[in-house]
């Protein structure tokens, strides 16, 4: 990012600050996304209500806009200080954090929202390169979510294989343009915020994405039709990304309080973007007169035939591409913490209080906030 462009989103983060006397600290957040995605509307208008409750008053937080800070800007604004706690998209970076990545690339393999958001947690605090890669990348990680299963959004119906055959998606990481080039697809990486845009303009045919992206991103305005077929779900994310600055200037009380507000907010962030939402945006295209397809068992198999490889290919292209000698261990590792979850998950019934509180007192209650970070 440009110096100048730094400057500027200094200035407006210097705007938007208000003084906030019962506090000691006012820490700067960036969810990225429009008031009505879930990561600014439950993700981080939670964390700005719980954050002050855990920490007894001593921390406040000031939220920035995606006009001031966006996904693709977040690295640059954390590094600089504009901002201080950012929802930040690892596979953005894959080069720069492999083995968040690696857990990414597994992304189609998952099912059930809540034991993927609760695995990739426990996958990242227990992962010591995964660690040294956020420290290294001077940032500190607080936790992952997780959206519903990925849908094909589009312009056109797709009921078949042959349906997608040169079909322009929207991809929102590696595993989605695999599947769109394994079935004779175009993928497009493009930025989440500029679907709507594409599609509108003819660029795409649609989106390999949520359903919650109808409301979302407004695509209920574009999109004609929605096929549902098990097509993992977004998982490498991390909700809270910490600048190193930031985090080494509290105090141990107060890097606990974080951790705790962040896991409460990523519980509810996670129900929210895996349940409550796509229910309302299916409520919401069957009012807009969208077609709504269940895929033929003869795609669903084609899919699942597909996704059976994933894990293999996940290991191959990081142990390749990135050099992570025990890629086919990190990736068994996932799976293991993966299926263990979703029995938790199953156990307590998605409910996310009881979620938050399981992966508190099963990683983060054994975290040294003292070292953690650092």
């Amino acid at each position: 990012m440009k110096l100048t462009r730094i400057a500027g989103l200094t200035l407006a983060a210097s705007v938007l600050a208000f003084s906030a006397a019962a506090q000691d600290r006012v820490l700067r957040i960036a969810p990225a996304a429009p008031p009505a995605h879930p990561a600014n509307g439950v993700l981080y208008t939670n964390f700005a209500e719980y954050l002050p409750e855990e920490s007894e008053g001593r921390l406040g937080t000031q939220m920035l806009g995606p006009e001031v800070v966006n996904l693709g800007q977040m690295k640059d604004a954390l590094l600089s200080q504009v901002a201080e706690v950012g929802n930040f998209l690892p596979l953005y970076f894959p080069a720069e954090l492999p083995y968040m990545s690696l857990a990414g690339e597994l992304s189609l393999t998952s099912g059930n929202s809540q034991a993927a958001a609760a695995a990739m947690t426990q996958f990242m605090v227990e992962c010591e390169p995964c660690q040294q890669e956020m420290t290294d990348f001077g940032f500190v990680y607080l936790g992952s979510g997780a959206s519903d299963v990925y849908e094909i959004l589009s312009t056109r119906p797709v009921l078949s294989v042959e349906d997608l055959n040169g079909l322009r998606l929207r991809s929102g990481g590696a595993p989605w343009a695999r599947f769109a080039e394994h079935f004779g697809a175009v993928p497009a990486q493009i930025s989440v915020n500029d679907t709507f845009e594409s599609i509108s303009q003819g660029v795409v045919d649609g989106s390999m994405a949520s359903i919650a992206d109808l409301i979302s991103f407004r695509l209920v305005d574009v999109i004609t039709d929605v096929t549902f077929l098990p097509l993992g779900l977004y998982q490498a994310t991390s909700n809270f990304h910490t600048s190193g600055v930031t985090w080494a200037s509290l105090s141990l009380e107060d890097r606990q309080a974080m951790a705790r507000a962040a896991n409460r907010a990523n519980a509810d962030f996670t129900d929210r973007w895996g349940r409550s939402m796509p229910e309302e945006a299916e409520a919401a295209a069957r009012e807009a007169g969208i077609n709504l397809h269940e895929a033929s068992p003869e795609f669903i198999a084609a899919v699942q035939e597909f996704v059976a490889t994933e894990a293999e290919t996940a290991a191959e292209v990081s142990a390749e591409r990135y050099g992570i000698e025990d890629a086919a261990e990190r990736v068994a590792r996932f799976q293991e913490l993966y299926s263990y979850w979703e029995g938790v998950a199953t156990e307590v019934n998605n409910e996310p209080e009881a979620m938050a509180q399981r992966v508190y007192d099963e990683v983060w209650a054994n975290v040294d906030f003292s070292t953690y970070g650092q």
